[in-house]
């Protein structure tokens, strides 16, 4: 027996070592494709204008300091051992961190919210707060503008990711291709590039409604491709060119490089904070994959792969003073290899781009389901793999934006300075809530929320002030889109208040209703009559405004609330409220209808269907209840006997 249980449990270890494998395999494609590709003009942007190689090697041992410690601090010590583990029930990213917020204190300026709302199995919460955490949320629940100002915050960090999805294909695809401009001349090359790479991006967004799920069993191969590629390259040119290049990994070399180039080499930290784009996607894929799978990837593989390749590149450039002009990735690839590169290069850049996309359609469809955006239609593209949806609209305004991207700026350098101002702010917006989250929800004293503030705030603010810097040289480009969506967004759910102010100011009551029949020649017609409001409770106004131009009803009447509620997933067996409104013999009803904000919307007929089906399942289970039946099945989350209306 025990021989035998023994060895069921090795079999149950090894398989779950097997399956977080597998995750932190697939997570390459998904995750990791826009970070991986960073190689591809990192020193190419920093080496643009502000500095220049020199003979003594200071600047680019300096820039590759910068960019150890950068790729340490940030992705590996913020992301992987911190941000990661503030997840919403697994999910991750802006809105997860806001939901977080929102459930443990009384911030979130959405109507409509329950008490029902907190017995949902998704909305937990964690241990009971320490009284300074006490003090800091009873702070932040009192005054009214911090509630307005956490929301702005939020959404500035989401329209900077759209940015980024606007952004991101230009640069990475744009980059790869550039890899011609060494098996061409000049002349034929800046009429080849840029062609191609619109063309390259007509093709990935014309392809987008097909969905990934077709195609997505090669995103992981090409990507793990792709590092197995740079890393041999590193090794190779550490190996030929320098192999002391090690000792640049020095924090000293770093003081050596600011004390030389002064002004010129803070602003050349917008190029370098480009190898640290994508950090944010492992965060905001979170609930695709897990945490563990998260940390063998980037630690064994993705991590290592990286560090390889720019110390390989800089050991090249160590060694070659006479190609100042043209620092680049393809440089430091020796001439037979430089046509498979190129072809991996693309592909990757391609496999980055599409995580990207994904993600944009992923942010503005939670967006819309918290009030802050627009209605668009929303595509789901599989039916067996939750979450993949296509947003045509979204879709081909980013096609069209984006190819003007890469026609208008023609180079590496603004669009590097463009995509970093909007990477750089996304993680000043996830430091920030990042805090709030360790002392409101973790219960952590605030002492220890300042120091993770404080010391990666000032790391990324130096970051971002030098992003600032470039404003003139494309970095005005995410900050007018993010006034534009901002406007839009804020202007959407101020107008979404407003309306469920007045709607409750407004409503009728429940005796008029009841009031309601032929002796004022209002007449029942057969059938089922929906009417959809944002009320949870009485009698929305356009209903009585209806009845008074069309004097009639259908016998059984439902009013309809579909609302969101701060968690990611709604279970299906806990997304419908049904109540009744009066008594039975009236035949009117209540159904609230509540979805999380990564939950993606029915179409009609399979909604219309599953709420005849939930009300019928009321209604059998009202009647046995009212008499006195033992046999009628227990009532779950899913029913309320409400009648007060």
């Amino acid at each position: 027996m025990d021989l035998g249980h023994g060895s069921c449990g090795d079999t149950s270890k090894k398989d779950s070592w097997k399956t977080l494998l597998l995750l932190a395999y697939q997570s390459l494609g998904v995750v990791y494709g826009d970070l991986s590709i960073s190689p591809l003009y990192v020193y190419k942007s920093t080496f643009a204008d502000d500095i220049q190689h020199s003979d003594t090697n200071e600047e680019i041992f300096g820039v590759l300091s910068f960019v150890f410690w950068t790729l340490t601090l940030v992705p590996l010590f913020k992301y992987i051992f911190v941000v990661l583990r503030a997840d919403d029930n697994g999910e991750g990213g802006t809105f997860a961190l806001y939901s977080l917020l929102c459930r443990h204190a009384k911030v979130s300026l959405l109507p409509n919210r329950q008490v029902a709302d907190e017995s949902l199995s998704t909305y937990k919460l964690e241990n009971p707060p320490e009284k300074n955490s006490t003090r800091v949320k009873m702070y932040l629940e009192k005054h009214k503008a911090l509630h307005t100002a956490l929301l702005i915050l939020v959404l500035l960090g989401t329209c900077m990711v759209i940015g980024d999805g606007l952004l991101t294909p230009a640069i990475s695809v744009f980059s790869a291709v550039s890899g011609l401009e060494l098996s061409m001349s000049s002349d034929h090359h800046q009429y080849a590039v840029v062609p191609i790479t619109c063309f390259i991006l007509v093709c990935l967004f014309t392809l987008q409604h097909y969905g990934t799920h077709r195609v997505g069993f090669l995103f992981a191969p090409v990507v793990l491709a792709w590092l197995l590629c740079i890393s041999a390259l590193g090794l190779y040119n550490i190996i030929h060119w320098n192999p002391h290049v090690y000792q640049a990994l020095s924090p000293y070399y770093m003081f050596k490089f600011m004390k030389k180039t002064k002004k010129g080499g803070w602003m050349s930290l917008g190029g370098i904070l480009l190898c640290i784009t994508g950090s944010e996607a492992m965060f905001a894929d979170l609930g695709h994959f897990s945490y563990a799978a998260f940390q063998i990837a980037f630690t064994f593989l993705v991590y290592p792969a990286l560090i390889l390749a720019y110390m390989g590149q800089a050991a090249y450039l160590s060694q070659h003073h006479d190609n100042a002009n043209h620092i680049g990735f393809y440089i430091s690839v020796p001439g037979k290899l430089r046509i498979p590169v190129l072809i991996i290069a693309i592909l990757a850049s391609v496999v980055g781009s599409q995580a990207i996309i994904s993600g944009t359609f992923s942010i503005i469809n939670q967006s819309q389901s918290l009030g802050c955006f627009p209605r668009v239609k929303v595509v789901h593209t599989s039916d067996k793999i939750h979450g993949q949806i296509y947003i045509p609209e979204i879709n081909w305004m980013l096609m069209i934006l984006c190819i003007a991207v890469t026609i208008g700026f023609r180079d590496t350098k603004h669009m590097g300075n463009a995509s970093g101002l909007a990477v750089m702010t996304v993680m000043l917006v996830t430091t920030c809530l990042t805090s709030l989250v360790i002392i409101i929800c973790w219960h952590k004293p605030p002492i220890v929320a300042l120091c993770f503030l404080l010391f990666f705030g000032s790391i990324e603010l130096l970051y971002f002030s030098a992003s600032l810097t470039k404003f003139t040289e494309g970095a005005w480009l995410p900050i007018l889109l993010a006034l534009f969506l901002m406007t839009i967004m804020f202007v959407w759910h101020y107008a979404t208040i407003k309306k469920y102010e007045f709607d409750l100011h407004n409503k009728v009551s429940l005796e008029w209703l009841l009031a309601l029949g032929p002796s004022l020649g209002i007449a029942r017609v057969p059938g089922i009559g929906i009417v959809f409001t944002n009320l949870t409770s009485g009698i929305p106004a356009n209903f009585s405004r209806f009845v008074t131009n069309l004097p009639a009803f259908h016998r059984v009447l439902v009013f309809v609330c579909i609302k969101s509620v701060p968690v990611p997933f709604v279970p299906p067996a806990e997304r419908y409220l049904v109540g009744r409104v009066g008594p039975p013999g009236h035949r009117s009803y209540r159904c609230i209808v509540r979805y999380g904000y990564r939950d993606v919307h029915q179409d009609v007929d399979s909604f219309e269907s599953e709420l005849v089906a939930r009300l019928a399942d009321f209604i059998n289970y009202d009647w046995h209840r009212a008499h006195g039946s033992n046999s009628f099945p227990e009532c779950d989350a899913s029913q309320s006997n409400d009648s007060s209306g």
